[in-house]
């Protein structure tokens, strides 16, 4: 009933990562060009990071998706392994049957794999989500993977997404090697307020909206002070508005649905010292005027 209320195929504002809402923004239009050309020039290490809820699992899947055959992807999705658990899950990802998992030849067996590809003109990209998680003698080792290389190019490529606080972690003096190997970097940025409209609007178009304008100017004001951009609480809060709206009848989202659903969601319940000023300031404008009148 609430797809039909909006005349949507599907949900626009689901918070699962899917190829098809990617919101090529300047900012991450910029961070998707990056990677390619990155992984084109052959170079070893690139880094991604921002906040959590600003998109870096859905940038990671479409540059996945972004790549041709002549790319080889192992992709993994939680990387707090061991070094041993990691070049297992490197050769599952890979393909690799693996008869003996001692660490020689293990690594012998991805050396080999790793020079087969390349023998085929295929590269090979090792795509970490989540990597602050990921133990410093982890990120060594996979810093000792990508010696292996031909006189052109390196055998294996990483890519690493990760919160700020992977920052941090590279900034230990015992993985100096390992940072100074950091090739192409990306800071992913929150969304904001002309890129809010383009994405609302960008996703209830893949979703299928063909209606009139749905946000109000006041509710996009409103939905962005709450969220500050970020793509995930968007996603949330407007999701939750909408179903508001539904609930009364009506097709339009004001600022007053933003509000309910903001104080709904816990990540933005609290308003932010910037709001509650802003706030302040026009309650108090608003009173003077009122004072003002009164006295004319």
């Amino acid at each position: 009933m609430y797809l039909e209320h909006f005349g949507l195929r599907e949900s626009p504002f689901n918070i699962t990562p899917d190829t098809a809402f990617f919101f090529a923004s300047a900012r991450y239009q910029e961070a998707l060009n990056t990677l390619l050309i990155a992984a084109r020039t052959g170079e070893g290490f690139m880094k991604i990071t921002g906040e959590v809820g600003t998109g870096k699992t859905l940038l990671c899947r479409k540059f996945i998706s972004s790549l041709d055959e002549t790319f080889k992807v192992a992709y993994i999705p939680n990387p707090y392994l061991e070094p041993h658990s990691l070049l297992l899950a490197l050769a599952e990802e890979l393909g690799i049957e693996i008869v003996d998992t001692g660490q020689h030849h293990l690594l012998k067996s991805i050396t080999q794999a790793l020079t087969e590809f390349s023998n085929q003109g295929r590269q090979v990209i090792i795509c970490l989500d989540e990597a602050q998680a990921m133990p410093l003698e982890t990120m060594e080792a996979l810093r000792l993977l990508t010696n292996l290389e031909t006189e052109k190019r390196k055998l294996l490529q990483v890519v690493i997404f990760g919160q700020p606080e992977l920052e941090d972690k590279l900034n230990q003096q015992s993985i100096r090697q390992l940072k100074q190997r950091i090739t192409f970097d990306y800071r992913l940025s929150p969304l904001n307020r002309d890129d809010l409209h383009y994405y609302l609007n960008h996703r209830l178009i893949v979703a299928g909206y063909q209606g009139g304008r749905l946000f109000s100017s006041w509710a996009l004001w409103m939905l962005h002070r709450r969220t500050e951009g970020i793509p995930r609480l968007v996603n949330i809060v407007a999701h939750k508005a909408m179903l508001a709206v539904f609930g009364k009848g009506r097709k339009t989202v004001g600022m007053a649905d933003v509000m309910a659903a903001c104080n709904d969601t816990a990540s933005t319940r609290k308003m932010n010292w910037r709001f509650a000023a802003l706030l302040g300031v026009l309650i108090a404008v608003l009173a003077a005027a009122v004072m003002w009148n009164a006295t004319q």
